[in-house]
């Protein structure tokens, strides 16, 4: 019997292993790959090896190997205490001139440039500094392409045409809805049109900007009074991004901003045909912090990288939102301590980050809540430097690798157990690089 239970184990693990190696090689990780085919020789060996051996050590041998194994499991899979969720409800509003897409589009001589500039003294030395670089998708960055930043370009073009139509007057006969019937088919919907996840949430006041700081209504005070928002996520391809910071990453970021941005105005406008007032989010075009609405509408936590953390994709997601005052009913946002202790222990994105813009110390205090902030200006001089919105930080961060049987059994693990969390670092470390390089450019995008 203990024969036949340490074969049976064996062949687990050298089935497991062998799956694993075959994915790797279906994802084109090369080290991965080789890694884990050795791992199926190696492994299952001592199984094996004990399994089919005679003579009468061979039961005190497999019951031995079999306890250690169980032991093993046991130490790995005992969840330990549950980590604590720091208090990061936001105290304030954000000011949407503030953010670095706001500031990038202030043109020196002109009098917004000097009134931002004369109210917020310290922030135009480090400006200046990003300032004098070629810019996003400029010739002259270092990772210029003459075919790839048209494309992304054509796609923030695309963007700007969805401007008219993000909001607009509501149908004037109003249809009656039952708020558990339509949330729930709109939920069935967002995702058949293409997002990977989709969440309600009360529209709380540190999700609104205080102020507009882009498009023709800057400066304008935001004035957003709907009752609810629905938060979306589509999907931005790894493949694309293992290119990063190169010029493949700038153009699924700008494609997967039109995607998000095409569901969000065609389900503003639904709501709008059933007579009730909703307002796409979009890129260039927002009134809130999309993050954190989609935190709070239980699609996420926010990482050490300041982006959502989804548990389907990690960061490698592109957000739109709609608010309204259709009546729905908020999602069941839980909140996931195990994404803040794993971002607290890995690091990885702040090791690989080239400006050294995300900080790899523990959370602080600010502002009376308790998380971690990038240095924004250091990210953006990058950005304009190097001619793309970067994403090493996305596609090495171990969370965002693909959506298979492989990654979410370590996705489990990572929210089962302390302990699989440290071993789930590691492993990604010794299977995929503390620091991964970006891939060649892809040949079908030319030299």
């Amino acid at each position: 019997m203990l024969q036949v239970a340490v074969l049976a184990l064996g062949a687990i693990f050298l089935v497991a292993l062998l799956a694993a190696a075959i994915t790797s090689v279906g994802e084109r990780e090369a080290r991965a790959a080789a890694l884990l085919w050795l791992s199926a020789v190696v492994v299952p060996a001592p199984f094996l090896f004990i399994g089919f051996a005679g003579g009468p050590s061979q039961p005190y041998l497999a019951a031995a190997l079999l306890a250690a194994t169980g032991l093993g499991g046991l130490f790995f899979l005992i969840p330990g205490p549950a980590p604590a969720v720091p208090d990061d409800t936001p105290q304030a509003r954000i000011d949407e001139r503030d953010i670095m897409f706001s500031r990038m589009l202030l043109k020196p001589g002109t009098d917004r440039y000097s009134d931002y500039y004369r109210a917020n003294p310290d922030k135009k030395v480090p400006d200046d500094v990003w300032r004098a670089k070629p810019g996003l998708l400029k010739k002259g960055s270092t990772a210029y392409h003459p075919i790839a930043f048209p494309a992304a370009n054509a796609s923030f073009t695309t963007i700007e045409h969805l401007r008219p139509f993000v909001d607009g007057e509501p149908a004037a006969e109003r249809v009656d809805v039952d708020p558990s019937t339509i949330t729930r088919f709109i939920d069935h919907w967002v995702l058949k049109l293409g997002a990977i996840s989709v969440g309600v949430t009360e529209l709380r006041d540190y999700h609104v900007y205080t102020t507009v700081g882009r498009g023709p209504d800057y400066g304008r005070p935001v004035t957003l009074d709907h009752d609810f928002a629905i938060a979306l996520t589509v999907e931005m391809d790894k493949e694309m991004l293992s290119h990063a910071p190169l010029s493949p990453t700038v153009m699924e970021s700008a494609q997967q901003y039109v995607e998000s941005g095409v569901i969000a105005v065609q389900v503003a406008e639904f709501i709008r045909g059933l007579g009730y007032p909703a307002r796409a989010h979009i890129d260039g075009n927002y009134r809130v912090v999309c993050p954190l609405v989609a935190r709070d509408a239980g699609l996420g936590e926010i990482g050490r990288m300041g982006l959502l953390m989804t548990p389907e994709l990690g960061p490698r997601v592109r957000i739109a939102v709609v608010t309204t005052d259709l009546p729905l009913i908020p999602s069941e946002s839980r909140r996931d301590p195990t994404t803040i202790d794993f971002c607290a222990q890995c690091r990885k994105c702040a090791d690989v980050c080239p400006s050294d813009a995300i900080s790899a110390q523990d959370q602080v205090d600010i502002a009376g809540v308790r998380r971690w902030q990038i240095d924004s200006e250091a990210c953006f001089t990058l950005w304009s430097g190097t001619g793309t919105d970067c994403a090493r930080c996305m596609a090495a961060c171990p969370y965002s690798h693909p959506d298979n049987w492989m990654h979410n059994l370590v996705r489990w693990g990572v929210k089962s157990s302390g302990r699989l969390r440290k071993m789930a670092i590691i492993g990604d470390d010794v299977l995929y690089g503390r620091r991964p390089a970006p891939r060649d450019l892809p040949e079908w995008l030319g030299d």
